[in-house]
């Protein structure tokens, strides 16, 4: 046959059942003991292996029968310290590259694994653990990953751990944990807890043996971020502890706290935070995260609304909460303290409208509305406004629907109403913010020289009276330039002029130092720094907008909502929700709300696990 011709491709075969073939041939060796050269031993049992075999397999038997150890001239290996058992299912596992792994076998199996180093066989012993890792055993498993300088293992059981802290808290590893151990869990900011259970836990440890623990109080108080925790927890639970009592360090700590809190004093807040500013700085756990929460108003221009939505930043979706107890029109909305209130209002699902002072709360934590120490005075069409640990509620209108000036403080710590010192001028439909110790009330209508016009209208849907606000300045001008500061601590308030001062039912947002402003039967937004007492002109809206809301969520700010002027000079409802970047000054669409909605809150909450559900 001639080998002339065209060159022919050289063609390149492998034959893919080789290996397991061999594998196969090399098992029916060993089971029949032909060529077999070395007998493993334990508990009285050989068993015939080829030593080529083991050595290709493994590291620890490459040292041992390609080096100058002993065992290279024996024919007989005692491996001491794994049963006959485990030895028989990992040479079956050389052979065959199969093994049954069990709950009973895998201790054992994979410290014998780790002995003869056989690493994929001792992470497939850590895979198997890891799919049986519960809250109940985590802590136990991350004591054996430790024993077996398992990393993989240590990992998945820590973030469980973690994670899963409020069951984990409950078990009895917990209390056997050392002191260095504990510390390293509280001090995590990864630890998935609230920080009311972190000092139950804490304390828990403490009496699991107290003759040789209680004095570990005073470094453990520390992991406590104790700015995080609700005062009336904080002052009236966890101060009044025995074991908090028992330690002069933690209860100057607790009382540096108090001061902190509560002192509306900047000298003595910054020497309190002085004491312990490593704890006080700590951040929040990641169990902690704000959301936005739309709540009340009025829907589609139909009906005062009791809904309460959540916006899923995660999947950009909106979520129902538990809806209002009552209708309430032109309630004003604050957060504190992770709790969402509504205070006041004008009832409107009575056979005769009411002014009101009864103050809601919500907890996402249980998704449930309660009902707090209701305000001193009757009022709606007011402001609300939290700072510290204090809601500060400021003018509106009362039973005789005439503007007050009155100002009353909220005490969370004591659930407590006192009254302030009055506004020197009532106005209504301000923008109001607190920082730096002041709260500022920007524009608004001037009852005196701007004044609002009421008009009595029928909620058919309900058969009640409501009142229709048609500011006077939006048919002829805009408002007076007020610009109102109360100082906090002192219980005073001042006046003054601005001419960039010019808005009517606008909302108004704290970051840093900035109080945004925006809109206000306006398109423009303008930001007021506090620190060097100027005003800042920022990207315009798209509209004319008015009776609207905004809060800033992760630096961002978001608005909702409200009633804007058409190109045809009439005024729309609007389901809008926007967000503002500082950094960048721009606007961008964040899709539309359920539904139309104005004069509702939008605020920035802060919970610790998405417990709501539709209602």
């Amino acid at each position: 046959m001639s080998m002339e011709g065209p060159a022919v491709t050289v063609f390149h075969y492998k034959d893919r059942e080789q290996s397991s073939n061999l594998l196969l041939q090399l098992n029916g060796l060993r089971q029949e003991k032909i060529l077999t050269d070395v007998l493993l031993c334990s508990d009285n049992t050989e068993i015939p292996c080829h030593r080529n075999v083991l050595v290709s397999s493994s590291p620890y038997f490459r040292a041992m029968f390609c080096s100058n150890f002993i065992e290279r001239q024996q024919s007989k290996i005692d491996l001491k310290g794994i049963t006959s058992a485990i030895l028989g299912n990992i040479i079956d596992y050389v052979y065959t590259g199969l093994i049954m792994i069990s709950m009973d076998i895998v201790l054992p199996l994979m410290q014998a694994a780790s002995m003869l180093q056989y690493g994929r066989l001792f992470e497939a012993c850590s895979s198997y653990l890891q799919k049986h890792l519960s809250p109940e055993n985590c802590l136990s498993m991350i004591r054996l990953s430790e024993i077996m300088n398992c990393d993989s293992l240590r990992d998945k059981a820590k973030e469980m751990a973690m994670k899963s802290f409020s069951d984990v808290s409950a078990s009895e590893d917990l209390c056997e944990l050392s002191l260095p151990e504990l510390m390293g869990y509280l001090d995590d900011d990864s630890l998935c807890a609230e920080e009311e259970q972190v000092f139950e836990t804490l304390v828990a440890w403490i009496h699991h043996d107290p003759l040789s623990r209680n004095g570990a109080i005073s470094d453990l108080i520390k992991k406590v971020r104790l700015r995080y925790i609700h005062p009336t927890y904080l002052f009236q639970f966890i101060a009044n502890d025995p074991l908090i009592q028992s330690s002069t360090l933690c209860t100057e700590l607790i009382e540096s706290v108090r001061r902190l809190m509560f002192s509306v004093d900047t000298k003595c807040i910054r020497d309190a935070a002085e004491d312990f500013k490593p704890s006080w700085v700590a951040p929040r756990r990641c169990t902690y995260h704000d959301v936005l929460v739309v709540v009340g108003g009025r829907k589609n221009n139909e009906r005062t609304s009791r809904e309460a939505l959540v916006f899923d930043e995660k999947n950009q979706k909106w979520q129902w909460l538990a809806k209002l107890p009552v209708r309430l029109y032109k309630a004003s909305y604050v957060a504190l303290h992770s709790v969402l209130y509504v205070i006041g209002g004008l009832t409107t699902n009575t056979k005769h409208s009411q002014v009101s002072t009864t103050v809601y709360t919500l907890s996402l934590k249980t998704n449930q509305w309660r009902t707090a120490e209701p305000m001193l005075k009757p009022r709606f069409a007011h402001q609300s406004v939290s700072y510290l640990h204090f809601i500060f509620i400021l003018g509106g209108l009362g039973p005789d629907r005439r503007a007050t000036d009155s100002v009353e403080r909220y005490n969370s710590m004591f659930n407590q109403w006192e009254s302030m010192a009055p506004m020197p001028e009532p106005v209504l439909h301000p923008a109001v913010a607190a920082t730096n110790q002041r709260i500022y009330m920007f524009g608004g209508e001037d009852n005196q020289q701007c004044p609002v016009r009421i008009i009595q209208a029928r909620d058919e849907s309900l058969q009640v009276k409501i009142y229709v606000f048609i500011p006077l300045s939006f048919i002829h001008s805009l408002n007076p330039s007020h610009l109102q500061v109360y100082h906090i601590a002192r219980n005073m308030w001042c006046k003054m002029e601005n001419r960039m001062v010019k808005n009517i039912s606008a909302p108004a947002a704290v970051m840093e130092d900035k109080i945004y402003i925006i809109g206000g039967y306006t398109r423009r937004m303008i930001a007021y720094d506090t620190k060097a007492n100027r005003f800042i002109k920022c990207a315009n809206l798209k509209e004319r907008r008015m009776h609207h809301s905004a809060t800033f969520l992760n630096n961002k700010l978001y608005i909702t909502g409200g009633r804007y002027i058409s190109s045809h000079d009439t005024v729309e409802d609007s389901d809008i929700f926007e967000c503002y970047d500082p950094n960048t000054d721009t606007w961008t669409s964040q899709g539309t709300l359920p539904y139309k909605v104005f004069d509702h809150g939008s605020l920035t909450v802060t919970c610790v696990s998405q417990t709501w559900a539709k209602s």
